[in-house]
């Protein structure tokens, strides 16, 4: 009888114990997402706009509220030159390929193998040889063994046989072990997906807030530049002033001073500029030599109008979250897989073929050979390794659980400290400009009545110096605020904005 027809006659079996399997009990706890105690509203969102965040749609590319189009180049470069996110992007290729492999699982396995032996004897003696294959699925289900005996007589010479074979094996999912399986590598690869965009997003950011603090620092050490020129020619005419004995040696030193205290300061700026430059570089996957980032010609400050929207959508929307909650959905399947070590496995072999001692014959029903059957294993005593095993996979669901509403309250926690540190830096920085202005206009006061005789310039450099301190400051908390405005929008899971919508005007 030839294969086809073997086959033809085991698959009524086959089918009944297949379907038999398919329609078997799920062993542990189909999975319920664990509750979470979200508020309404966020506590320090009095005064910002509300929203609804479009959640199933694409997030775009939040970055673009600011409206800088270097930035916009420097942060696209991220998804594709990032090591970190290349990291994850490969372990994220690595959960699917487990799921694909615990997919194939669920069906049969199919071997087929084909062999010859060459055997001698002396004179007058019996030569028996064997051939075995063993046959195991490749994906890891329980395997059959077909075994192709020969025996041949040769007085002297020697002995050819051949054989050739297919193997059958599938283990049957009874208790839904296989299915449990592969919906925890499923719920492993989904968690990997939302590490990738977790991992990204962070890079994002990171990059994000270098680059303002850098563009910051770039129009603090050009304020400092604009202010150096100034004490130049102060100091000249302070200088000219002494030599002619119109003013004292102190006035001359306090010129030097402040000088020279301006140049340091600048100094000190730049090798912060340039720090800022290589983890820009880095951050994009290009060392730090191969990157420079040229001072901008002028610095926009745009803090667009972020729209916090309700608590709830954290969940939808921050990728650590929903990592997290895909590790519960895995540590409950995890639970039904370690249940099934309680029960027998089934798997169904059948294993047929030809073996004969010449070419010319192998291939015939006399020469045929089939086996097929059902076999169970199951664990009799195991000292309570099973329990355990179970006990474990329960503990490490609700350590799964309590890490996933860890997040959620941490999440919540940077969304309240962001609003509270914008909403504040608003007025601070109203306030600390208000500040700048008055002491600006002190030193032009200050300047003239030094030009008329009626002050002495010590006056003049205090007020110069409390002029540029003010300027600085208003500086500094420019990049505070855009800083906290990144980590706001990424706090909430990313920009949602309508990308046709032009940035809000700075504040």
């Amino acid at each position: 009888m030839a294969l086809p027809s073997l086959f033809l006659r085991i698959r009524p079996l086959t089918l009944a114990l297949t379907l038999g399997g398919l329609s078997g009990c799920m062993l542990g706890p189909d999975y319920q997402r664990p509750a979470v105690s979200m508020p309404v509203d966020y506590k320090e969102a009095a005064g910002w706009k509300a929203a609804t965040p479009r959640d199933g749609e694409a997030r775009g590319d939040w970055w673009r509220v600011y409206g800088d189009a270097r930035l916009d180049a420097l942060l696209v470069q991220v998804e594709v030159s990032n090591q970190n996110v290349a990291q994850y992007l490969a372990q994220y290729a690595q959960a699917l390929a487990l799921t694909g492999q615990s997919r194939a699982d669920l069906f049969p396995s199919l071997r087929g193998s084909a062999g010859m032996t060459r055997s001698g004897s002396g004179g007058g003696t019996y030569l028996t040889s064997s051939t075995g294959s063993s046959t195991s699925s490749a994906t890891g289900s329980s395997g059959s063994e077909g075994v192709t005996q020969s025996s041949s007589r040769s007085v002297s010479g020697i002995s050819d046989n051949y054989s050739a074979q297919l193997s059958l094996s599938w283990e049957l999912d009874l208790w839904g072990k296989l299915r449990r399986t592969l919906e925890e590598d499923r719920a492993s690869a989904e968690a990997s997906a939302a590490e990738l965009a977790d991992a990204t997003l962070s890079a994002q950011s990171s990059l994000a807030q270098n680059y303002f603090q850098l563009r910051v620092l770039d129009e603090r050490i050009r304020l400092y530049d604009i202010n150096i020129r100034s004490y130049e020619r102060y100091l000249r005419v302070v200088r000219d002033q002494y030599e002619e004995g119109q003013t004292s040696r102190a006035t001359l030193a306090q010129a030097e001073t402040q000088l020279e205290s301006a140049r340091a300061s600048s100094l000190d700026l730049r090798w912060q500029r340039a720090q800022y430059e290589h983890a820009i570089a880095i951050l994009i996957g290009k060392a730090p030599a191969e990157f420079s980032l040229p001072v901008a010609e002028r610095f926009e400050q745009r803090i667009p109008e972020t729209s916090a929207g309700v608590a709830s959508s954290l969940l939808e929307r921050r990728p650590d979250i929903a990592a997290a909650e895909r590790d519960v959905a895995a540590a409950n399947a995890a639970i039904g897989v370690a249940k099934s070590g309680y029960f027998p496995d089934l798997t169904l072999s059948a294993s047929g073929g030809f073996q004969d001692s010449g070419t010319k014959k192998l291939f015939t029903v006399a020469n045929r050979f089939w086996s097929i059957g059902p076999s169970f294993s199951q664990t009799l005593f195991d000292f309570g390794s099973t329990r355990a095993e179970v006990a474990q996979a329960r503990a490490s669901y609700d350590a799964a659980v309590a890490t996933y509403r860890q997040t959620v309250l941490d999440a919540l926690g940077e969304v309240e400290d962001y609003l509270v540190e914008l909403r504040t830096l608003e007025t601070e920085l109203a306030a600390r400009r208000r500040a700048a202005d008055a002491a600006r206009e002190s030193e032009r006061v200050t300047y003239d009545q030094y030009e008329e005789g009626m002050i002495d310039y010590l006056d003049v450099a205090t007020t110069q110096n409390t002029s540029l301190s003010e300027q600085q400051s208003v500086l500094q908390l420019v990049g505070t605020q855009l800083v906290a405005s990144v980590q706001l929008i990424v706090a909430l899971g990313g920009g949602w904005q309508n990308e046709t919508e032009a940035p809000a005007t700075a504040r």
